[in-house]
């Protein structure tokens, strides 16, 4: 009987870690693939290799705070570990229902918090230092991004304005003694050097992708004792690259291809403080929600952008012409600029006026903006999906008396 519950609750853990590798590789690849400077096969690897180094590295502070610290290790049957699993895979499947990428992280601490409010053994500090986290790090992002979207984006645009040449990036020289890698007989230092930066950034994200979502998948089973933790780390692992070799390849074709109000480089920085923040604060072994960070850092990208029409003053005011910003506040200057992987030349570098001094027309009107109430339903449905799981595992675990 303990043979085949444990064969089951692996299982729901592949599934969950199949999942959130279907899920995270779009994310972490897809521009990367729609740019063209890496294939599905090769973004599917490397989401795999460096997801796996994350579980393996930071990750377990994840595993440890899910599997042990908001309630007791001892809490965690075989049978409660299926059930806290269960949730977190319906919620993913709730998600995909509703259009709306929901938080594994959250949904996951949401069950087990549900499971100790029944069981009346919930960690009620640890629960205070996961939830302040929650409602810091969204802010923190949104600053980051709106400082760089207000100060520095005109100048990323022209440092990452980019061609891409016809022919392979890198050939092998074979003129010398010994074999060496050179750049194709088109390829530019700028695009080369541009090329490796949106790969490695997407690596960097698959690596804050294993460092907060492993233990997700496989945090109850490790607290109730069934698995090691660089047993279920690696477990965890293997399914999220099962996921991206296999389900990612739609999600890579919708965010790298079908998304197009989102511009690489926008995409880029939003990645880069998105996944250093889930780093971070999965080394401290909170549960991160990437999904919920990364929308406010491209609310805050956007709103950055748009306020350079007016004066700190009347930006906070009110004032101006500016409005709540989107992707839409995010394109380059110039209509034909390009940016990673883009079809027009180099272009060089122009006048930037001063913030206050461009007018509105020279950025996006409010009509090209993404509306407010989008923003507040997708976050809003970002929260429900974990209530529920909160909701529904008290009540199975107060009432069912199976547990």
């Amino acid at each position: 009987m303990v043979s085949a519950l444990l064969a089951i609750g692996l299982l729901v853990a592949v599934f969950v870690g199949f999942n959130i590798g279907g899920s995270s590789t779009g994310v972490a690849f897809g521009p990367a693939v729609g740019a063209g400077t890496v294939s599905k096969i090769g973004a599917a690897g490397l989401m795999t290799v460096f997801a796996l180094l994350g579980g393996v590295t930071v990750g377990t502070e994840v595993v440890e705070t899910l599997g042990g610290q908001i309630v007791p290790g001892s809490a965690f049957t075989l049978v409660t570990s299926i059930a806290v699993l269960f949730f977190i895979g319906f919620a993913l499947f709730l998600s995909n229902v509703v259009g709306v990428p929901a938080s594994t992280s959250m949904t996951a601490v949401g069950a087990i918090a549900g499971l100790g409010l029944a069981q009346g053994n919930l960690n009620w500090a640890e629960m205070g230092e996961i939830v302040s986290w929650w409602l810091f790090a969204p802010v923190l992002a949104f600053w980051v991004c709106a400082v760089i979207g207000r100060y520095f984006y005109p100048r990323l645009v022209e440092w990452f304005a980019i061609s891409q040449s016809q022919g392979a990036l890198l050939v092998l020289d074979r003129s010398g003694t010994l074999p060496r890698p050179a750049l194709g007989p088109k390829t530019t230092r700028r695009e080369f050097l541009g090329t490796v930066s949106v790969v490695a950034i997407g690596c960097y994200m698959a690596f804050s992708a294993g460092a907060s979502n492993v233990a997700n998948a496989v945090a109850p089973l490790v607290g109730s004792g069934s698995l090691g933790l660089y047993n279920g780390v690696l477990l965890g692992g293997a399914a999220i690259g099962l996921g991206a070799f296999t389900i990612a390849r739609r999600t890579m074709d919708t965010i790298g291809n079908d998304l197009t109000d989102l511009p690489i480089l926008a995409a880029l920085v939003v990645a880069v403080v998105s996944s250093t923040l889930v780093t971070m604060l999965s080394a401290l072994g909170v549960p991160a929600s990437f999904v919920i960070i990364a929308t406010m850092s491209i609310v805050g990208l956007g709103w950055g952008r748009a306020t350079r029409t007016a004066t700190i003053g009347d930006a906070v005011r009110g004032g101006g012409d500016q409005a709540a910003a989107t992707p839409g506040a995010l394109a380059a200057d110039a209509d034909d600029a390009p940016t990673v992987g883009g079809e027009g030349g180099t272009p060089e570098e122009t006048d930037r006026k001063a913030i206050g001094e461009e007018e509105p027309e020279d950025l996006p009107k409010a009509s090209d903006l993404f509306e407010p109430a989008t923003t507040a339903r997708v976050i809003l449905l970002q929260n429900v999906v974990p209530a529920i799981a909160t909701v529904a595992s008290y009540l199975l675990f107060r009432f069912v008396p199976v547990f």
